[in-house]
């Protein structure tokens, strides 16, 4: 059965060559708004799982794994920023705060059309920032496709004091010690794996 990434995320597909697996990867194209009435909790789960949907429609024998992420500050869901102003603003409004990150993992199989899911939560812990920090920080990471308007994976790390979660991999968007019960769970044997 052939295992799929789905998402067009070189993080993700780098934090999953870790693992050593076989795998290829294939972009999901769904509409990503959030639902009225619905909580974050159930934003990323479905958004977890339409994603593998929709992969699952274009690669009908696989295991896919998709994930999605948001941040939640002062019970709002943080979108992507797309504007050096929006990223500067919430910037601003972390400093010295913290900001939860929710990232939702499936795993789908396209066979039986069941699937696995959990969401792995990280509280992150901002520094307090002057204004030509947060500043010179845009510049550099041009974070503004990302929630809560920095990159983990680069600069984004002098922003913040400390992390909190049972994943250090689920901030940059994909949670591998979840994943690796899932497969194992789907009777993926990673030593057969070349």
């Amino acid at each position: 059965m052939q295992l799929i990434l789905g998402s067009s995320s070189p993080f993700r597909k780098k934090l999953l060559e870790k693992l050593t697996l076989n795998f290829i990867c294939i972009s999901p194209d769904i509409d990503e708004s959030q639902k009225e009435n619905e909580n974050p909790e159930q934003l990323v789960q479905r958004l977890s799982v339409e994603k593998a949907q929709a992969v699952a429609e274009q690669a009908p024998n696989s295991l896919i794994i998709s994930s999605d992420q948001i941040a939640i500050f002062n019970d709002t869901v943080l979108g992507k920023p797309h504007t050096h102003q929006r990223a500067m603003e919430m910037l601003t409004s972390f400093s010295g705060h913290s900001v939860r990150f929710e990232t939702g993992l499936c795993l789908y199989n396209a066979n039986t059309s069941k699937y696995q899911y959990c969401s792995v939560p990280t509280l992150v812990h901002f520094r307090n920032l002057s204004l030509s920090t947060i500043e010179a920080y845009l510049l550099r990471d041009k974070p503004y496709q990302c929630a809560g308007s920095f990159q983990a994976e680069r600069l984004g790390s002098v922003l913040f004091d400390k992390l909190e979660s049972n994943d250090p991999n689920a901030l940059i968007g994909l949670p591998l010690i979840e994943l690796t019960s899932m497969l194992l769970n789907e009777g993926y044997d990673f030593l057969a794996q070349e």
